[in-house]
């Protein structure tokens, strides 16, 4: 950017800032650090992550997180659980956020909310990944339903084979699901794609 902190600063009040705001954007907006952080301290925005700024009362703690991991790791991506809600598939209601990276990338420091993360490959990494928008102008990755079930099948060792069958169930209920679709995708992780093809059999 082409902005500079003037003297203006002085009269800059906390509603001129974008609702979400990191150390990096402060030049552009004429704006230090030390009065970031005096709008901190006033209540009006709250740290999410390590130079990361929400307006406070913006979204809950758990969304804050989610803006907070994808803005700190672009990568960052909503999974298994987490993903079964957004998608409907589960009546359960998440108790701590699922949030993956690719393995050998380090999570962001996020405290204030619970998030269980996981290191999935790099090179399946972006299959079924697409976008979920999120307040304060970001988005954060989620798997789609088909890659959720199968990572599901996939790590059932860790969750248990009636979770990843209950929200194949589900998911075969809702218009446009196509098992040959599920199935192609599978192709990516071929260690599931028996037991995916035999449930659905079964199923069917």
């Amino acid at each position: 950017c082409t902005g500079s902190i003037s003297a203006e600063v002085i009269v800059m009040t906390a509603d001129m800032l974008p609702d979400r705001v990191t150390y990096g954007d402060l030049p552009c907006r004429g704006v230090t650090r030390h009065v970031l952080e005096r709008f901190v301290a006033e209540g009006s925005f709250e740290r999410i992550a390590p130079g990361v700024f929400l307006r406070s009362g913006l979204t809950d703690d758990t969304t804050a997180a989610w803006i907070a991991a994808a803005v700190k790791k672009p990568g960052a991506t909503l999974c298994l659980l987490s993903a079964l809600a957004l998608h409907d598939l589960t009546d359960e209601i998440p108790s701590r956020s699922d949030i993956a990276v690719p393995r050998g990338v380090m999570p962001p420091k996020i405290d204030f909310a619970s998030i269980r993360w996981h290191r999935f490959d790099p090179a399946s990494f972006e299959v079924g990944r697409l976008r979920y928008r999120l307040p304060g102008d970001v988005s954060i990755g989620l798997y789609s339903p088909e890659r959720t079930i199968i990572d599901l099948f996939r790590l059932r060792h860790d969750w248990g084979s009636d979770v990843a069958i209950d929200a194949l169930k589900r998911w075969l209920r809702q218009p446009g699901s196509s098992p040959a679709a599920l199935l192609a995708m599978a192709k990516h992780f071929p260690r599931v794609v028996a037991g995916i093809r035999h449930v659905l059999e079964i199923l069917l």
